[in-house]
């Protein structure tokens, strides 16, 4: 599901506080979501009505940030990262996106957006580190077609790593929903 499924491509979504919170909150509860695992929310970077309406009035399993290596977004992340602790939501985790590319003919890598940052923080900030998404052209491509690479090309190098990926988060969020074990001080 999209609010671009819900407004004309070309009109500039030009809403306030109130009116995006709730459209957020009718997309959560009024859509037909029977038989999913997990539901995924994308949000744009940052720490506003919209991220805090979310982590306020939706229950949660977990947060998982996602940034490019460089130092400026990293801010963002950082900053992202301390609203979910605040609200008491669990951090599952911190993603690189666009953690490197390498030539489809050749097979170089180069590191466009510097290398390691989120990787980095993540150890900073004592969160798990859940893996480098790199910046290729087919992932580019079929998403634009609206294809997830998963589907379009599962034995991919891209897909696996998208697949790594969800199977960490699975297994975080687990261990997230479980209670702490109870300790007995008896005599």
């Amino acid at each position: 599901m999209s609010m671009g499924f819900l407004v004309d491509e070309s009109a500039p979504m030009i809403w306030r506080g109130p009116m995006v919170q709730s459209a957020l909150l009718q997309m959560v509860r009024d859509v037909a979501w029977d038989g999913l695992d997990v539901l995924v929310i994308d949000m744009p970077p940052g720490t506003g009505d919209i991220h805090l309406t979310l982590a306020q009035r939706v229950p949660l399993s977990g947060g998982v940030v996602v940034s490019t290596p460089q130092d400026i977004a990293l801010i963002d992340a950082r900053k992202g990262l301390e609203m979910f602790r605040k609200v008491a939501v669990p951090v599952l985790g911190i993603v690189e996106n666009m953690s490197y590319y390498c030539c489809p003919n050749c097979g170089h890598r180069e590191d466009i957006f510097g290398h390691g940052g989120a990787k980095t923080e993540s150890e900073k900030l004592g969160v798990p580190f859940l893996g480098e998404i790199p910046l290729h052209s087919k992932i580019r491509e079929l998403s634009d077609l609206g294809k997830p690479i998963v589907i379009a090309d599962p034995d991919s190098e891209q897909a696996k790593v998208y697949c790594t990926l969800a199977e960490t988060v699975l297994k975080n969020i687990d261990q997230a929903q479980k209670p702490a074990p109870r300790i007995s001080m008896e005599d």
